[in-house]
């Protein structure tokens, strides 16, 4: 927990150039989470709408995409450290060249790899909001509201971090795979 918190306070502060939108969009995700649970809790027990045990699953699974995404933001800030890493290894001669080139790839995949995870979860938070909108408290429903565009917004962030990273993917085979399930996430959002 407290690395989440201190990859999120770096997102604030102006100073730190390493942690960035993916971390941000990711936090921005959990809040989603975090609020889409929070108007399912509300909704139990009230007349004319769903059962107890739809919002209790809502919430439950709310409460895992929130841990998910908070701690997918220290992910996304680790994943940028490791790629800074890569490129401050040594070239001075051929072999380091080389094992330098190779590590950069592999951080430059997982740079790739965990904000297509936090936009996943980010798309499910929106599915559970949709899934919200349907019937509940409708005195939630600025919760509700504020809950789909903080997952969209994070979805997004998310979306810009993994394409920023394609292009240093020299592999084609998985920049084309990571790209495709990037473009299904955002082909189920948008239905």
């Amino acid at each position: 927990m407290d690395q989440n918190i201190n990859s999120f306070l770096r997102v604030l502060d102006a100073n730190d150039n390493s942690t960035g939108g993916g971390t941000a969009s990711s936090v921005a995700g959990a809040m989603a989470a975090g609020l889409a649970g929070m108007v399912a809790r509300l909704s139990i027990g009230k007349k004319d709408l769903a059962s107890q045990g739809h919002y209790e699953a809502i919430a439950a699974e709310a409460e895992t995409l929130a841990d998910a995404l908070f701690n997918g933001g220290h992910l996304d800030a680790a994943a940028f450290d490791e790629v800074s890493a890569a490129y401050r290894l040594p070239k001075d001669t051929e072999e380091a060249n080389a094992s330098r080139s190779q590590t950069i790839q592999e951080a430059m995949v997982h740079a790739a790899e965990v904000p297509l995870a936090n936009a996943e979860h980010c798309n499910r938070v929106l599915e559970l909001c949709r899934s919200l909108g349907e019937s509940y408290n409708t005195n939630a429903a600025s919760d509700l509201e504020c809950a789909g565009f903080l997952a969209k917004a994070g979805l997004k962030g998310c979306a810009a971090n993994v394409r920023i990273n394609l292009p240093y993917i020299k592999d084609q085979d998985i920049c084309h795979e990571i790209e495709q399930k990037l473009q299904n996430i955002i082909i189920e959002e948008e239905q």
